[in-house]
């Protein structure tokens, strides 16, 4: 018995409301950096580590993730990632060292590693293929909410109560939203992946080509982005452009508008338009671009932007970086579609990846220079230490524009069994 459009929507809510808190997870650590580096006594590259270890476990779940997305279906997935996400986030806020607090944003990141999945399963087999990438784009549009929710307000709430108590209140949301799932979300149609023969289903999207381009694309583009939205953004703002955490806080949520923004305009325009690698190339683009001028600022003398001209690029930013969201569509047209699932989860492994790989390192190169400076328990950079960390972003988000020429362009359409015939 199919299910009926209402109990789809319902179940596709509670997985864009999974996708929301893993999306505040992801970047709280840029409005709390010196909250931590006070809490545990820690420098950038224990900091980038303690905010990268999210994208590590990320990076390793994607692939087991849509496996089981199509073997087990999305609603026993989010069941138990959302149990997870709550131990971790409450051993997080509850965390007296260092070493227990990397343990929590683990399992942080073990449990939301199958919302992303999840969702898109929901969507590839709840509604028309056609109309996939502009609903995937108006999810991460909801869902961006919670990258929102991790600059000024959680710097507000830190302020009013003390970022542990914030993240004990997460960890009881994510229990909800497990037994929501469990109640609301529909099962996966029977029969669509043998569970005995996922290997071979997997095997077929790794040995094809033209799934690979996407996920170096991300890599470069999100894993730039991510690295600084999600953690070096604040103390970079604060410490090359004069910003008090306030405001440097609010133009990360401005950053993350504007990627929300995009992630619902670039589907539907790649939808009108029956194109995804044109418009891919051209809003990366953008982003490329932009980098220039956060490098820029750090070979000025006074290189603090007016506040007008740092809002508006972090919001022309956000909407250009979005670009990289095709990426799912594009993977999921050049693979059989019982396999969405495998497919989508293999060009998301470069998503998580990237960040993986570069918050550590811009905190490593930044600490080769940095003089010893400190305030108030906090590592103070120099224009010099930071354009080592935005030389490296820079060169990241180059890459990954220059892998999107290698995306293969689809109509916006399913063309595996053409492939095949080739």
């Amino acid at each position: 018995m199919n299910p009926t459009r209402p109990a789809v929507l319902l179940g596709l809510g509670v997985a864009i409301a999974a996708y929301l808190l893993s999306f505040f997870h992801r970047v709280a650590p840029a409005a709390i950096s010196g909250d931590l580096q006070v809490s545990f006594a820690i420098g950038g590259a224990q900091l980038g580590t303690l905010a990268a270890t999210y994208f590590y476990v990320y990076t390793l779940m994607q692939i087991p993730t849509g496996v089981l997305a199509d073997t087990l279906g999305p609603r026993r997935i989010l069941w138990w990632g959302g149990l997870v996400a709550g131990v971790g986030a409450i051993l997080f806020g509850l965390a007296p060292s260092f070493e227990l607090a990397f343990v929590g944003r683990t399992l942080v990141g073990l449990g939301v590693s199958v919302t992303f999945i999840a969702m898109l399963k929901l969507l590839a087999i709840g509604f028309d293929e056609r109309r996939f990438a502009t609903l995937t784009g108006l999810c991460m549009l909801i869902g961006n909410l919670g990258s929102i929710l991790a600059g000024a307000p959680l710097a507000w709430a830190t302020q009013a109560a003390g970022w542990r108590q914030v993240f004990v209140v997460v960890g009881l949301l994510s229990f909800a939203l497990a037994f929501a799932s469990r109640a609301w979300v529909i099962e996966t149609p029977a029969g669509k992946v043998d569970r005995t023969a996922w290997l071979s289903g997997l095997v077929s999207v790794l040995k094809n080509r033209a799934t690979w381009p996407g996920f170096f694309a991300n890599a470069g583009l999100s894993g730039a982005f991510f690295a600084f939205a999600g953690l070096w953004a604040v103390p970079y703002l604060t410490q090359m452009h004069a910003m008090s955490r306030a405001v440097a806080s609010s133009h990360v949520s401005i950053y993350f508008l504007g990627f929300a923004i995009g992630s619902a305009l670039w589907g539907r325009v790649s939808d009108a338009l029956g194109r995804r690698k044109s418009v891919a190339l051209a809003v990366s683009g953008l982003h490329v671009l932009g980098w220039g001028v956060w490098l820029w600022a750090t070979w000025r003398a006074d290189g603090a932007l007016p506040l007008a001209a740092s809002y508006g690029l972090c919001l022309m930013m956000g909407l250009a970086t979005a670009g990289f969201t095709l990426s799912w569509a594009s993977a999921k047209e050049v693979n059989p579609p019982q396999l969405s699932g495998m497919a989508t989860s293999v060009v998301n492994v470069g998503i998580f990846l990237g960040p993986a790989i570069l918050q550590p390192m811009v905190g490593w190169l930044m600490e080769r220079t940095w003089d010893g400076r400190m305030e108030a328990g906090v590592r103070i950079y120099s224009a010099g230490d930071w354009r080592n960390g935005m030389l490296l972003l820079t060169a990241a988000a180059v890459a990954g524009w220059i892998a999107t020429l290698f995306v293969r362009e689809t109509g916006c359409r399913n063309i595996w069994k053409t492939e095949d015939e080739k």
